[in-house]
This record gives structure tokens, sequence and C-alpha cells, in this order.
């Protein structure tokens, strides 16, 4: 009688061992199975993306970690905006010919300007509703080499209505592909008043070495993220948001 009820024993240990092992088993596929689903998943933001080279942009900027350093800037932009433009996936607006930017040395023309919702660009983990891009070149670069750019990228949070903006955003095209002339100063009436403001805001930045946040990616571009961030209303966001809608990048790994 005890030899037999040792052997339930036994038999009952063995089954509750076996039982235990293909759950933690079935545990682990189904942990396994959901973090390859987060890495698969396209549209999940937060996510570093692994693709297209060791140099991607945006970033998580990570502010502790954001070592001191210095450029130097010379500036000569007079804020000439000579067209809007609605490409559907942005909203692009172009600069005048001949506005400059040095840094080290280095001179870079004003191209266009052009906005993304939400930012594509992090602060320590934290997303802003919007970021403008205001993208330059390098002059009489060979058009042999692989272009170099400098941009500067401006995150913008919900606030005060963004006076620039003002001065433009009816002027937005509303077919996609339409492009409108315009008399326009970057600089007028808007939180950068005069150039030498905006210099003196253009010192206080997290720069690294990146890629374009577009296709094809190129890892030649030099960001200037401002500290500083911008404001805009809530109804000027969502207007260009309506517009280009979310066409922001994911972050990429480093």
């Amino acid at each position: 009688m005890k030899l037999k009820l040792a052997t339930a024993i036994l038999l009952l240990g063995a089954l509750i061992l076996a039982t235990c092992e293909s759950a933690s088993n079935d545990k682990l596929e189904e942990d396994l199975q959901q973090s390859k689903g987060l890495d698969e998943k396209e549209d999940n933001y937060l996510l570093p993306g692994l693709d297209h080279g060791l140099l991607q942009s945006p970033i998580n900027i990570l502010s502790e970690e954001a070592t001191t350093g210095g450029h130097a800037i010379t500036l000569n932009f007079t804020g000439e905006v000579d067209r809007v433009q609605n490409l559907g996936h942005t909203v692009q607006l172009d600069l005048d010919p001949g506005n400059t930017i040095s840094m080290n040395g280095k001179t870079f023309e004003f191209k266009q300007m052009h906005f993304h919702t939400p930012s594509e660009h992090l602060i320590d983990g934290i997303t802003y509703p919007m970021e403008m891009h205001v993208v330059t070149t390098l002059k009489d670069q060979p058009k042999s080499e692989i272009t170099e750019y400098l941009v500067l990228a401006f995150l913008v949070r919900m606030g005060k209505e963004n006076k620039f903006i003002s001065n433009f955003i009816d002027q937005i095209p509303k077919e996609e592909g339409g492009n409108n002339e315009i008399d326009l100063n970057a600089l007028t009436d808007s939180d950068s008043s005069n150039a030498a403001k905006l210099l003196k805001e253009l010192n206080a930045y997290y720069h690294y070495k990146g890629s374009l946040t577009t296709p094809p990616y190129t890892e030649s571009v030099n960001w200037y993220v401002m500290k500083k961030i911008s404001e805009a209303s809530p109804e000027q966001i969502l207007r260009i948001n309506n517009i280009e809608g979310d066409n922001a990048r994911h972050i990429q790994a480093r």
C-alpha cells in the first residue's frame, strides 16, 4: 500500500513538473512572438530602426549625455521666402537664393524649409507635435560628390500663435503639387525678429552627424537641433498636419 502511495506521489510530481515546463515554454514562446511582433511593427514610433546605415536620423537626444562644444557660426540671412508648396507629404517654403550660413570654415546655402508632424527628433524621450527643418547645402560643391547638408531643426510645442506661420498658412495650396509665389520674410513679425537674434538662438543647440530623414537617407547631414523650443497654436499645427499627415520618420538606433 505504501509502495503504491509513493508511486502515485512520484507520478503526480512528474505530471506537475511536466505541466509547469510546458506552461513555461508556452509563455516563453508567447513572449518571443510578442517581441518579434514589436520588432516587425513598422508604425511603432518609439522603436529605433536598424536599416540603411549606422549614422541614421532622427535620434532621441539624451541631454545628460551631450558634451559641451562650440562651432564658429557666421550668418548671412535676409529671410526672404519666394514660394510655398504643398508637396502632399510636407509643406515646403523655398528660400531666396544667396542666403548663406558658415560653420567652421564651410559655407552652406539656404534652400528651403519644411515641416514634420509630429517631431522627428526626441529630446530625453519627449516628442513634440511639430518640427521645422531649414535645409542648406554646401556651396560650390562638385556635382560628382555626395551632397553635404547642414540642417537647422526647430522643435515646436503647442502654445501661442506663431506669427511667421500665420503669414503663409492661408497661402498653402489646397491641391497636392500646387505652389504659390509669395512675398514673405521669415524674420519679420516672428520670434526671431532679425538675423542677430536668430544668430543668438543658433548658439544653443545639439549637434550630431546623421542622415536625411527621407529617401535616400544619405548620411551626409550636419544636424543642429535647437535647444529652445518654439511655439505654434494648436490650430496652426493641426492645419499643417491635415495637409501633410503624420510624416515623421521613426527614431533610429545609434
